[in-house]
């Protein structure tokens, strides 16, 4: 790697869309050489600061850390590349925010007006722009325009019986490939649990993120009923609910949520 060629990252949990990106790019700025790829926000940040590209292009939905999380991390010092899959409302906050985007999926001619900017700035020695108050804009905006009202109550067969379980009562949810297991507070206080036919993906798109997070690819947690977090070995993590004898995981991908530790 030379020090005058330019240099990238791409980010986005997507593998095809990864690929797709690269060979545009390739035909589009071929000087452009492709240090790393990354599956995840908390990837592209380690990345970064292992091999420090000129250019990060950064999906902004990705699992665990998001791309408007991990620019965060990253920093002033770099180009910033957003992609979103969310047209309308994304176009603009990303143009008020004069943030360079691309939206799925990626058209040629955008893809080179953007790269026409990005290799303006780079070739004028321009500084990256100290973008934290326009991530925040951006964060916000992008949440009040995309975020349906929060899922109130869950449906489950408890034996006989129907229940309309009040989402606010729900400990947890632990999903394995066709089921998910609800763990919630009956009226008396008493822990209970049910099965339901929802992956724990559709879920957890309707509930509320300030209460429920995402915390291992099987499991979310009201953060309101967790007692305490111990560190493990290798990145890892174990929850421990208040009032229950459940243990629950937190993967590497996750830990951000736990950053304090």
């Amino acid at each position: 790697m030379t020090s005058n060629r330019p240099t990238a990252l791409i980010a986005d949990d997507e593998p095809l869309l990864r690929s797709s990106l690269i060979r545009m790019l390739a035909q589009t700025w071929p000087e452009l050489e492709i240090v790393a790829e990354a599956r995840n926000g908390r990837e592209a940040v380690e990345q970064y600061q292992t091999l420090k590209p000129t250019v990060c292009f950064l999906d902004v939905h990705m699992p665990g850390m998001t791309g408007i999380e991990a620019a965060r991390q990253i920093g002033r010092g770099v180009h910033l590349v957003f992609v979103t899959a969310y047209s309308e409302y994304a176009v603009e906050a990303f143009t008020q925010g004069a943030l360079d985007y691309l939206v799925k999926p990626v058209d040629p001619a955008r893809l080179a007006d953007t790269v026409a900017r990005v290799r303006e700035r780079i070739g004028t020695a321009q500084e990256a722009p100290d973008i934290d108050a326009l991530l925040d804009k951006l964060e916000a905006r992008m949440q009040k325009k995309s975020a349906p009202e929060p899922l109130r109550w869950i449906k489950a067969m408890v034996g006989q019986s129907l229940r309309m379980i009040p989402v606010a009562s729900i400990d947890f949810l632990r999903s394995d490939e066709k089921y998910t297991l609800i763990a919630w507070r009956g009226e008396d206080g008493k822990a209970a649990e049910a099965l339901i036919r929802s992956t724990l993906k559709e879920l957890l798109d309707q509930l509320d993120g300030t209460h429920f997070i995402q915390v291992h690819r099987s499991v979310v947690v009201n953060i309101n009923m967790v007692s305490h977090v111990n560190r493990g070995e290798n990145e890892t993590a174990t929850i421990f609910m208040k009032g229950r004898d459940d243990k629950l995981p937190v993967s590497r991908s996750y830990l951000h949520h736990f950053k304090q530790m």
